[in-house]
């Protein structure tokens, strides 16, 4: 990475933007926030510890791996970060259609948080302080107009001024650590929990809650026998995550593992139920539903007699392992003694046992789509604080936060990401319009338009506007085209290519495919389930010779292809999207009173008034708001 030359700030205590917490979200709002050109200072109360993946080494997932390629076609950080330290590659469901397929990367979690800090400290416009934020400082508003955020003091007391503030916590605020009988104040092992900012936004009405989330122990791997081990290698033909050149292909690639659990392992944890904070009432956050402890699975399915865990590498050089499946909160004798009794396990030495931790979050119902909060003017929240769980969900909203706080103070209108855009445009919908009642999750069931949400068409989808907001580059913008001009070539090339059956005939029976009548444009073997477009290409020399001609490759191959097989499928989505879009276009008045709005339910008017709708289209994705409510506003506002 070229160093820049750093430009010294005439004043260290005034910016225009402050972003609090240096991890996923907090690291894509400042880096997008500065890059954007605004002077912006990252507070965090450890530097070596920027971006840590606190929980799982690993990015991406079902749905999460889309956010993190929407992320880079944006012109985020997170995907480039994750390629400079992949230690193994695999692409979830190519068992299914393409709108399912979701790229993981196993990461070096040390490297990782170094790269991000390089990453901040080469961006010009960005400054860093080590340092904990314990109050907010507002501007009160004249009489009718909302106070505005003006600063940020710290624990050692210096005073920052700035124009707009992003909150990206985490698990800090009033963070509290349970593992049996003992707990500990902390937002993970080892570091501090933040207070001030809580109560300084309680008294200026906002509603907090509590949440939940844990970890499972980090183990040994000198102390495992892995050769009792079901080993879990990477894709023998890995991808990437971004789009850019920058970034390569993992070259070597280190396994992950599979155990389980047995009835043996069941009945030893089962003797610290008891002694569980989250059984005997001494947790009293919500824990995520779709990532449960190991405790809570014995509960919930209490007829299994088995659980997968996955063992997963930590990093290149060190001995250290994730065992995800395992996460736990149960005292650390019982935790110890239940892994001893997983084969391969029976002499594992632990470095840290698993834990619970409970930390504030803010229902993000009191937030715009632009994750400005509606009680204070140039405030924003992104991350954990706004009750997500996943480094991808935060690096997200962090990104569009520090978009929007820069446009902000620009006078310029907020980016907001429909559902039919992206999965971010789903995730902040979802967390504005229908608020959460456990940590919020992405998977793909949460997306009406799957089929145009693909991992595979990010750049394609999302490009264009980061290249129009400033943080996609010339360069990458040609590039970008390049790609686009060669998918599209390639299909028109696809459309008036004939093919004749005894150009085919081989290919037929080497793949064991009926032979056909008469010959077919390329175009329309390739729609064809049964056709690979790859191997077309090396069955027909005259369609090789344009690929090669013209410099086309697996990535551009692979695309078309997807686009050809799933075009009724896309037009048949994109219709849909454009009828339901109608309904984003009708405006709801701002300040408009619900309440006299006799004709909607009682239901209604109380969601509505809460979370105050700027469209009819958000209206009708509230919970509570029926299509009859939806009908009465239509003709209030719509006909």
């Amino acid at each position: 990475m070229q160093t820049t030359l750093f430009q010294p700030n005439n004043d260290l205590y005034s910016y225009d933007i402050i972003v609090i917490g240096a991890g996923h979200a907090g690291c894509e709002a400042a880096s997008a926030a500065a890059r954007l050109g605004s002077r912006t200072l990252l507070l965090t109360m450890d530097m070596q510890k920027m971006a840590s993946m606190s929980c799982n080494p690993a990015v991406g997932g079902v749905a999460k791996g889309q956010i993190v390629r929407e992320i880079d076609a944006l012109g985020g950080r997170m995907a480039r970060i994750t390629d400079h330290s992949t230690i193994q590659f695999r692409m979830l469901n190519r068992s299914k259609g393409a709108a399912m397929w979701s790229p993981r990367a196993q990461c070096d979690k040390e490297l990782f948080s170094r790269l991000w800090r390089r990453e901040l400290e080469n961006t010009p416009n960005l400054y860093i302080w080590q340092d904990a934020a314990t109050e907010l400082l507002f501007e009160e508003g004249t009489e009718g107009t909302t106070p505005r955020i003006t600063g940020v003091r710290t624990r050692m007391g210096v005073e920052f001024k700035a124009r707009a503030v992003v909150l990206t916590a985490g698990t800090f605020l009033g963070g509290l650590m349970h593992c049996g009988e003992r707990n500990a104040e902390g937002g993970r092992a080892g570091d501090a929990a933040s207070h001030g900012i809580t109560e300084a936004l309680v008294e200026r009405g906002f509603e907090v809650g509590r949440m939940k989330t844990g970890t499972p122990a980090r183990i040994d791997g000198r102390s495992v026998d892995f050769s009792q081990l079901e080993i879990q290698p990477g894709d023998a033909e890995p991808s990437k995550f971004s789009f850019s050149a920058d970034t390569q292909v993992v070259k070597e690639q280190k396994p992950c593992y599979l155990v389980y659990t047995s009835v043996d392992v069941h009945d030893h944890l089962r003797t610290g139920f008891d002694r569980s904070p989250l059984f005997n009432g001494t947790i009293q956050g919500i824990g995520p539903r779709y990532c449960p402890s190991i405790e809570d699975k014995l509960r919930t399915f209490a007829e299994k007699e088995q659980h997968q865990l996955f063992l997963e590498p930590e990093g290149w050089d060190t001995n250290e392992y994730y065992i995800n499946g395992f996460s736990s909160s149960l005292p650390q004798e019982i935790q110890l003694a239940a892994l001893r009794k997983i084969r391969g396990l029976e002499q594992v030495h632990v470095y840290r046992p698993g834990y619970a931790i409970e930390y504030d979050y803010f229902p993000p119902t009191q937030l715009r789509h632009s994750l400005e909060t509606k009680l204070i003017e140039n405030l924003y929240f992104a991350g954990q604080v706004n009750g997500t769980t996943g480094y991808e969900e935060a690096a997200a909203q962090g990104l569009m936060a520090g978009i929007n706080a820069h446009r902000r103070l620009q006078g310029e209108e907020a980016v907001v990401l429909k559902r039919d855009e992206a999965y971010i445009g789903v995730l902040i919908d979802d967390l504005v319009t229908k608020g959460v009642d456990e940590p919020y999750r992405m998977f793909t069931s949460r997306a009406e338009y799957r089929i145009l949400l693909r991992q595979d068409n990010a750049d394609l989808r999302l490009t264009p506007l980061g290249h129009e907001i400033g943080l996609v580059t010339d360069a990458e913008w040609q590039k970008f085209d390049e790609k686009k001009s060669l998918v599209d070539s390639l299909i028109s090339f696809a459309h008036e290519q004939s093919v004749k059956i005894t150009e085919i005939e081989s290919y037929l029976k080497s793949h064991n495919l009926p032979p056909i009548s008469q010959g077919r444009k390329l175009y329309a073997l390739v729609s064809r389930n049964e056709f690979s477009f790859a191997d077309l290409i090396e069955a027909l020399p005259k369609v090789k010779r344009f690929v090669e001609k013209n410099g086309i490759t697996a990535e551009i191959i692979e695309q078309a292809e997807i686009q050809i097989k799933y075009k009724g499928y896309i037009e048949r989505e994109k219709l849909l999207a454009e009828k339901l879009r109608r309904l984003e276009n009708i405006a709801i008045p701002a300040g408009f009173d619900f309440m006299a709005m006799n004709a909607l339910t009682i239901e209604a008017r109380q969601k509505l008034t809460k979370i105050r709708p700027e469209t009819i289209g958000q209206a009708s994705r509230i919970p509570g708001v029926s299509p009859a409510d939806i009908n009465v506003m239509l003709i209030k506002f719509g006909r």
